[in-house]
């Protein structure tokens, strides 16, 4: 798994990223580049904005007991997994305004830093080490941009 705090991974992914264009097709899934980016987003809004409501306190636990060690953990995701509702991306998206945000999510959190990371608190799984953060965000953009063959 690539680290993605350093200068070098994000030039790669973001590399992987520009080879995409929005005709681009998935080999497997139902959203198109765009929708893929966005959906990609999603996990750098949770930490960067306030778009999304934290979970309450009993769906928290469940996804501390039941899906985190899944998402964080180093076994690529398997393909067409159901995802959470917040990241469904149904709607048309622009394709260069989807990119150039994940793209800035991206770069922040490699200039933010590892250190800025370790122990930080997630939305859905409480604070975790700065492995877990590096696996949910490397693991995630790997499995989406290896669904459209980059």
């Amino acid at each position: 798994m690539i680290n993605i705090f350093l200068p070098e991974s994000t030039a790669e992914t973001i590399s992987r990223i520009d080879k995409l264009s929005p005709d681009s097709a998935a080999l497997w899934g139902k959203m198109n580049a765009a929708q893929m980016f966005a959906h990609c987003a999603v996990a750098y809004e949770m930490v960067y904005t306030d778009k999304h409501k934290a979970p309450n306190g009993l769906m928290k636990f469940m996804l501390k007991a039941f899906i985190k060690k899944g998402v964080v953990n180093e076994v690529p995701y398997k393909k067409n997994l159901r995802t959470a509702p917040q990241f469904v991306i149904a709607d048309e998206r622009d394709f260069e305004e989807e990119k150039s945000q994940l793209i800035t999510y991206i770069k922040k959190t490699q200039e933010l830093g590892a250190d800025h990371f370790d122990g930080k608190e997630n939305l859905s799984f409480g604070k975790m080490p700065v492995q877990e953060w590096n696996n949910l965000f490397a693991k995630h953009l790997d499995h989406h941009l290896r669904q459209f063959g980059v």
